[in-house]
């Protein structure tokens, strides 16, 4: 008995059931959400001149701290101009084979230091009206996937800046060309030393600390937002350092002229000669230079090992440019600046746009007029001792190879034949 109870109760459950699907319409499965289209790959570059493309011409508009894009505003304009991060068109970022990569943004400014990474550079002293770099990370993250940075930062900061060096060590070499010991000279901030460069007048060991420090801080702030913004937190970073654009010694031919090197008092036809190849230095000034450039390249590594240990998931690569301009560099051979990787050193005489190329035959009083150009609107200098257009396409051999090797640190090296190897 209980068993017929049991199935008569299934087959009225059975019945009712067939009822309730015929008068009742059950809900169809739920919609596959539609899929996300993925942002568009990009690279991005921070830093300062040596990443912007300083030097290598082609500079397009740059957009100021108000949203306005700047153009070429004329030789007398500020120099804290936004046009003048002098953005081009040839910067290495834009001259490397980067396959997967989409789009590419240059944010990088000349003149460009620690402190521009999160505060607008036109907070400053002498910077440029442009809003901070991380902010214009931001806005390209909101578009863009970023799977590449390239970050070139240190040779500007609070104790020294890559422009003062350069107009220190060439301003005592062409005074001391064109003037005697006992004569006045003075240009727009006083007299001018006429002897070499030192250690201590580039970088001294304690500015090299503080900079270090300042460099630091602010790719920890870098990395910070870009593991905050990055579509999918996979990024490659890389720290590329800086490349001297003397040699460690001029060729021959600049030793000496008219019987005069640059030891004697008064050089005028050696000073012109050098000027005119791109090189007016001191031959004892090469040296500190070099070991400036190799101070300016442990500032860069160390900050790239020291941030590793505190981001261990991130992807971090120095990327050591010292040699990529091995061969080319301005008065290593006797065609300089012709076939050279950097750009010689060029003034204007007022700010009117034409460089002047040569120095023959000009008395002191002609080369102080010239110099204050140089002192009153950097502007018409800023691009002496960058990397030139050629310069640039090879550092972007250099990065095309950082952006794929599986090691933490690699170096671009320049053969004599002209060869790019990373390794």
């Amino acid at each position: 008995m209980p068993r017929i109870r049991r199935t008569a109760l299934a087959a009225a459950l059975t019945i009712v059931t067939a009822a309730l699907s015929t008068a009742v319409a059950l809900p169809a499965p739920a919609a596959a959400a539609p899929a996300v289209a993925a942002l568009p790959t990009a690279a991005v570059a921070l830093g300062d001149s040596f990443i912007s493309g300083e030097g290598a011409g082609a500079y397009t508009a740059v957009v100021d701290a108000n949203g306005v894009a700047q153009g070429f505003p004329g030789w007398t304009a500020p120099n804290n101009n936004a046009y003048f991060c002098h953005r081009s068109a040839n910067a290495s970022l834009n001259k490397a084979n980067l396959p997967g990569i989409q789009n590419r943004f240059n944010l990088a400014c000349s003149g460009g230091q620690p402190h521009d990474i999160a505060n607008a550079s036109g907070a400053r002293a002498n910077g440029r009206t442009v809003a901070a770099q991380l902010d214009q990370l931001r806005a390209v993250a909101q578009t863009n996937d970023i799977d590449l940075v390239l970050v070139g930062l240190g040779s500007n900061n609070s104790s020294f800046t890559f422009g003062s060096v350069a107009e220190k060590c060439a301003n005592r070499f062409i005074a001391d060309a064109w003037t005697g010991w006992w004569e006045f000279w003075a240009y727009l901030g006083g007299p001018v030393e006429q002897k070499p460069c030192t250690d201590a007048d580039l970088a001294t060991a304690a500015q090299l600390s503080a900079a270090t420090a300042e460099t630091t801080a602010a790719v920890r702030q870098l990395l910070t937002t870009l593991d905050q913004v990055d579509a999918d937190g996979q990024h490659r970073v890389v720290f590329q350092d800086y490349t001297n654009p003397l040699p460690l010694d001029l060729n021959a031919t600049f030793h000496s002229e008219d019987s005069r090197d640059d030891t004697r008092d008064k050089f005028r036809a050696l000073g012109a000669e050098r000027y005119a190849a791109g090189c007016p230095i001191h031959r004892a000034s090469l040296a500190p230079g070099h070991r400036f450039s190799q101070g300016l390249g442990t500032i860069v590594k160390t900050t790239r090992d020291t941030l590793a240990a505190e981001f261990p998931a991130d992807d971090l690569v120095y990327l050591n440019v010292q040699r990529a301009f091995d061969g080319a560099r301005l008065c290593e051979t006797t065609t300089s600046p012709t076939g050279s990787l950097a750009t010689p050193i060029r003034l204007q005489d007022s700010p009117n746009g034409t460089f002047v190329t040569s120095l023959s035959g000009k008395d002191k009083i002609a080369i102080q007029r010239i110099a204050n150009t140089c002192v009153s609107y950097f502007q018409t200098c800023q691009e002496s001792w960058h990397p030139n257009a050629s310069g640039h396409q090879v550092l972007g051999q250099c990065l095309a190879g950082a952006a794929t090797t599986s090691a933490r640190a690699v170096s671009c090296v320049r053969a004599g034949n002209g060869t790019i190897t990373v390794s």
